[in-house]
């Protein structure tokens, strides 16, 4: 079992940046797969960025690339989302997920966080 906990949302305006955290509780933390999905209201979870268990791959939703970046620090167990550039339609809540395979199905994510919530005033 695994335990996922963000943080760092809030309310910021458009152009503006925020910076999300995932700590993992488990030790094995190093051989899973992290991605950040996120669900606005009455939309279906949208995947949004995963990254390797190594660090050395990641993947980005079209819509985010060039303004999210994922990282992680195997050392830390933690999982980063730094989010530029915000737009009103990045509102939603956020949340981390941990696999292991480096895809952007929610399914393929058996662990889960509770969410954080991240608003983009116009």
């Amino acid at each position: 079992q695994v335990q996922l906990v963000e943080s760092g949302g809030g309310l910021v305006q458009a152009g503006g940046s925020l910076n999300l955290s995932c700590a993992a509780s488990r030790r094995t933390f190093n051989n899973d797969a992290m991605a950040w999905f996120r669900q606005a209201p009455g939309k279906e979870r949208e995947f949004v960025a995963a990254i390797s268990w190594t660090g050395g791959s990641s993947y980005y939703a079209d819509s985010v690339k060039g303004r999210f970046t994922i990282s992680r620090s195997n050392n830390k167990n933690t999982v980063y989302l730094q989010m530029n550039s915000l737009k009103p339609e990045d509102t939603a809540v956020y949340s981390c997920a941990a696999g292991l395979s480096v895809l952007p199905y929610p399914t393929m994510y058996p662990y889960w966080g509770q969410g954080t919530q991240v608003t983009v005033s116009s």
